[in-house]
């Protein structure tokens, strides 16, 4: 960790450093023009999130496995996943792939995309954002496929509701400092999309969420990402939470079901992983980087939580999910 990054000031809030770990960066904006009858195909996008705002008529949203969800104005889904999905403007219409329709690319990250049979018209600013999941896959893992928001009506406080007309009107004509406006407010709706489910998530007592919500338990998960190159105790993960050693380490096991030290590992194994995926650092810059002075030891802990060498991740393969104790 750099010394710029230590001197910033901690956040004491849990899920807003879970939140700032998914490190979003938004890839691809596309207002669509669409008349009725009219379908979207949307591929995979791997790392990615996608969310479409709807700011005139109406559409529906379907997904393998969910339930279809009808999409009316000011309506906001968020697909969580990398999965593919579709956009109709009714039930069972077909859809064309996304990438086969003609667009008007207005720059590098922007475009619009006029599409349909001349119907009833529909207008859409759907938004492709990248993640880091790496740092927050527990967080993403506990997502639902879609997250759904009817904000012109539910929008009690007015803000996100005067965020969505906002970037609307910018989305109609791009101008100077227009991508940079809807690339910012893009991220923060996201982000707003997650910290409403998760505010509506029943309670439970154990669970990663469990322990994000615990104000001890939670201390010490935000100092753990926050400082994965630490060389983390028990002793030192109890300062953080302000509790006994033994009284700590039996709430941690129980509340997320596996001792401290062992999430210490796996966090820092997630986001090497990461690294080890979008980067060209060398192993030892990355070992170092997740609290490991040597390069041996680094790869003997990444194949016992992954089951596989950090070389056959860096190579194009996928390490898989954690491995079995």
């Amino acid at each position: 960790m750099t010394e710029v990054a230590r001197s910033l000031p901690p956040t004491a809030d849990p899920l807003a450093a879970a939140l700032d770990s998914l490190q979003l960066n938004g890839v691809l904006y596309c207002r669509s023009e669409l008349t009725a009858p009219w379908g979207i195909d949307l591929p995979p996008i791997e790392g990615c999130m996608m969310f479409h705002l709807v700011t005139a008529g109406r559409c529906q949203l379907e997904m393998e496995g969910e339930e279809p969800q009808v999409l009316q104005q000011g309506s906001l889904a968020l697909v969580t996943r990398d999965a593919g999905h579709r956009l109709l403007s009714g039930a069972g219409v077909g859809a064309e792939p996304l990438f086969d329709l003609p667009v008007e690319r207005l720059s590098e990250r922007y475009e619009v995309l006029r599409h349909g049979g001349g119907g009833d018209p529909a207008q859409l600013i759907c938004v492709v954002v990248r993640h880091d999941r790496a740092a927050a896959e527990h967080l993403l893992d506990l997502l639902p496929a879609v997250i759904r928001l009817h904000t012109w009506d539910e929008d009690e406080s007015g803000w996100l509701q005067g965020t969505l007309r906002f970037i609307s009107r910018e989305a109609k004509e791009l101008t100077p400092g227009g991508e940079t406006v809807i690339t910012r407010l893009a991220d923060v709706l996201v982000v707003q999309m997650i910290r409403a489910w998760v505010d509506s998530a029943p309670p439970g007592d154990r669970g990663w969420l469990a322990a994000l919500r615990d104000e001890q338990i939670g201390r010490s998960l935000t100092a753990i990402h926050r400082e994965p190159d630490r060389a983390w105790t028990v002793e030192a993960l109890a300062r953080e939470a302000g509790m006994s050693r033994s009284a700590f380490s039996s709430k941690f096991t129980r509340i997320v079901g596996e001792t401290a030290l062992r999430y210490v590992t796996e966090a820092r194994m997630r986001t090497a992983r990461g690294r080890l995926q979008d980067t060209s650092e060398p192993l030892a810059v990355i070992a170092e980087r997740v609290g490991y002075e040597s390069e041996a030891s680094f790869c003997r802990a990444f194949k016992r939580v992954f089951g596989v060498s950090p070389g056959s991740v860096r190579k194009g393969g996928r390490a898989p999910a954690v491995a079995a104790a």
